[in-house]
Order: C-alpha cells, then structure tokens, then sequence
C-alpha cells in the first residue's frame, strides 16, 4: 500500500508547493476565480485534442487555450471593468465548450469526469519526473524573473506562468482539484497569523490532501474528487474558526 503512494505523494506535494505560491497571489488581487477559469480553458483545449484529433496534439491546444484565457485575464486587469464577471465568462466559455465537443463522443462523460477530477493514483512514474521539470522551470521564473518586473509586464509574467502551471496540473489531477489546490491552503494560511503563511499552505495542504487520497483508497472512492472535496470542507471550517468577526454597522 505504501509503494501506491510513493508516487502519488510526491506529486502532491510538487503541486502544492507551486500552486499554493500562486494561490497568494490570486488571494492578493481578488480575482479568485482566475484559476479555475483558465484551467476550465486548458481543459477545454485538451477536450478539442480528444475530440477532434483523438488525443493528439493535447499539449499544443492545451497550453494555447490556458495561455490565450492568462492573456485575456492580464489585459482585463488594467481595464476599468467588472473582472470577476469577466473572469466568469471565460470560466463559462470552457465549461460549455467541452460539453459541447463531447458530446457525441462515446467516452464523453468518462472524458468530462477526468477532465474534473483524474485519479492521482494513476500517475506513473514518468508523468512525475515531466511534473518534476516543468514546475522547477516554472519556479525558477517566478522565484528570478517575477520580484525584477512591475505593471502590465508583471501581472502577464504571473498569469502566464498560471497558465504554464495550470497546462500541466489539468491533465495530472483535473480542473477541480487544481482549483482546490490553488485557493484551499492558500486562504487557510491567510486567515491565521501565527506562522509563516507560505509555509503553513504547503504544511497543512500536504496533510489534508494525503489524508484524503488514503481516505478514497480506503473507502473505494475517486481519489480526485475526494481530495477536492475534502480540502474544501476542511478549507471552509478552518475559515470561519480563524478568521475574525466582522463588525457590521
């Protein structure tokens, strides 16, 4: 049982150190759905791949749907508009879009469900050394590269490296729980002021999410919606026991 974790852990943790830096981030420009609107768009690029050129080509169309939706985004922060609304649209565009392309396929729902939520379990060896290359090039550029640029520049660099980041966690793990990884440690960490939040993200997702993938091996349940479930219902409780009461006038 413990080899069956090996690789999955791994991965968990790869994932939660980088999404959980971007998490502030989306945290401290209030776009929140930022993320799940351009992983809904990568998804809907890898759901073009599947059904119009039977799996191939995913990388190309899923990183060019996931960079065009950080691009709209990007431009979107310096207009004086509603962005959480506009954000919304692009969510929806890719929620409809891959309805809508697989519809008629025979695999369709099984496609739409990994597409949601995949099973970590699953992931080999390989997909993790790949995993493992990807987030540390992308690391590096927001680690260098990010603290060095301000204005426009900047906000494209962070949406762009987004996007980067969300390509590959899509096809790994799913629009939710790439979602659920971005903003649940994140707003945890927030709203507690003991600890380092950084660190404390990375802490408490690693535990939650490990917890939840032995959870659904246990029970026989889908590992993906179990970590995403799980982490949210844990997210939303630690949220209103640490936070402070707001004082209404």
């Amino acid at each position: 049982m413990i080899d069956l974790f090996l690789i999955p852990a791994a991965l968990l943790i790869i994932l939660i150190l980088l999404h959980s830096w971007f998490g502030f981030g989306i945290l401290q420009r209030g776009v929140i759905f930022t993320d799940l609107s351009i992983a809904q768009m990568a998804a809907l690029g890898y759901a073009i791949s599947l059904g119009y050129f039977e799996g191939q080509y995913n990388q190309v169309f899923t990183l060019l749907f996931a960079l065009s939706s950080a691009l709209l985004i990007a431009w979107a922060t310096t207009r004086d508009i509603a962005l959480e609304a506009f954000i919304g649209l692009i969510y929806i565009t890719g929620a409809g879009g891959i309805l809508m392309i697989l519809a008629h396929s025979a695999e369709g729902l099984e496609h739409f469900k990994s597409l949601l939520a995949n099973d970590i379990l699953f992931v080999t060896a390989d997909q993790l050394l790949q995993a493992v290359v990807t987030y540390g090039i992308i690391g590096f550029i927001v680690w260098f590269f990010y603290p060095k640029t301000k204005g426009f520049i900047r906000e494209l660099l962070f949406f762009g490296a987004l996007a980067l980041t969300v390509t590959s966690s899509v096809q790994l793990v799913g629009v939710l729980v790439v979602f659920t990884l971005l903003v649940a440690p994140a707003i945890m960490a927030h709203t507690q002021q003991r600890f380092n939040p950084y660190y404390f993200a990375v802490l408490i997702g690693v535990i939650i999410t490990l917890t939840a993938s032995v959870f659904a091996f246990v029970f026989d349940l889908p590992t993906g919606f179990s970590i995403a479930s799980i982490t949210s219902v844990c997210a939303i409780f630690a949220v209103l026991i640490t936070s402070k009461k707001k004082v209404l006038l």
